[in-house]
């Protein structure tokens, strides 16, 4: 009876680990356009209106959809994790990608946003105290470098350092925190819920600011421009969370946050089709290597304290 229940236990967390990835490939998916689509926005409209007046619009959508399915209130405690939350993925990144593509491109921002999933899981052991094998390591570095090794033969990487690449070095220190908080709490709240209540939390400070952008630089764009813009409120500052807190709360958020390791191959194909820019042969000799190495990641034993228990991840799937 005891082997049975431990099989079943077994079969639970090997489904728990799988929908996991599912949901992290999906939401990395979603993610992998919102650089292109940034660089779009921000052509014809003013950088602080596209960060903060898409995380205002998906705040609409997070009210109608909590309102629909009566999510009880966050406790005090969850409240101040939203808050590191909505710091880092409502304000953090769509401020500081905003203003670095105005001057640069979408390929370039690929570059620095490589970084991504080591950041997240540095955070994933700050915050969760998750603890990947040095396996896990080992994989992540070799993708790293896989993917810095085709960005710099695309051409992708060229000149000094510079406010640019500040700010998508701020976007993703910021990101990644909001990334680690936000997997954790989801395993209490639900990965719908998580982004829901870290957007409404956000409204005092989304609300003005976006009033003011839109005052001293009145939105005026193109049909392109404004579908941009409502695919980042939509789906990268909403729907995209959905999958994404939903699968770091169940299949770890340091194994899960590295198939963020895909995103920048992803986005370089997206700045093609978008914004016309080429996508060399290369771009499909590293998706593979890119993709063997987040299998070898999924491959790893992790430890005790990486194992995410299923009844954690019930709450608002």
């Amino acid at each position: 009876m005891t082997m049975q229940s431990s099989a079943t236990q077994s079969a639970t967390e090997t489904a728990e680990r799988t929908a996991g990835l599912a949901l992290g490939a999906l939401g990395v998916l979603a993610f992998s356009m919102s650089l292109p689509a940034t660089r779009v926005a921000v052509q014809d409209l003013d950088p602080w209106f596209v960060a903060f007046g898409r995380a205002v619009g998906a705040a609409l959508l997070a009210y109608a959809y909590l309102k629909i399915t009566g999510a009880p209130r966050p406790t005090r405690g969850q409240w101040r994790r939203l808050s590191i939350v909505a710091l880092g993925v409502v304000v953090g990144f769509p401020l500081f990608t905003s203003l670095a593509l105005t001057t640069q491109t979408s390929a370039h921002g690929a570059v620095v946003i490589t970084v991504l999933p080591a950041m997240t899981a540095v955070f994933a052991v700050l915050r969760s105290n998750e603890r990947p094998p040095p396996l896990f390591w080992i994989a992540s570095i070799a993708g790293l470098l896989a993917v810095l090794t085709f960005l710099a033969a695309s051409g992708a990487v060229h000149g000094a350092l510079s406010l640019a690449d500040l700010f998508l070095l701020a976007a993703v220190v910021l990101c990644g925190l909001g990334y680690a908080e936000g997997g954790v709490l989801a395993r209490e709240l639900g990965g719908a819920r998580t982004i829901c209540w870290a957007l409404l939390l956000s409204l005092p400070a989304t609300v003005p600011i976006t009033a003011v952008a839109a005052v001293v630089s009145p939105p005026q764009a193109d049909a392109v421009a404004w579908s941009a813009f409502g695919y980042l409120t939509v789906v990268s500052m909403f729907l995209g969370f959905f999958a994404w807190y939903a699968g770091l709360a169940r299949g770890g958020i340091a194994k899960v946050g590295q198939i963020q390791l895909a995103q920048p191959v992803l986005t370089l194909i997206w700045s093609a089709l978008l914004l016309d820019e080429t996508v060399t042969p290369a771009s499909i000799v590293a998706a593979v290597v890119v993709l063997a190495c987040v299998l070898l990641i999924q491959r790893t034993r992790a430890s005790a304290q990486m194992t995410v228990p299923a009844s954690a991840t019930q709450p608002g799937r």
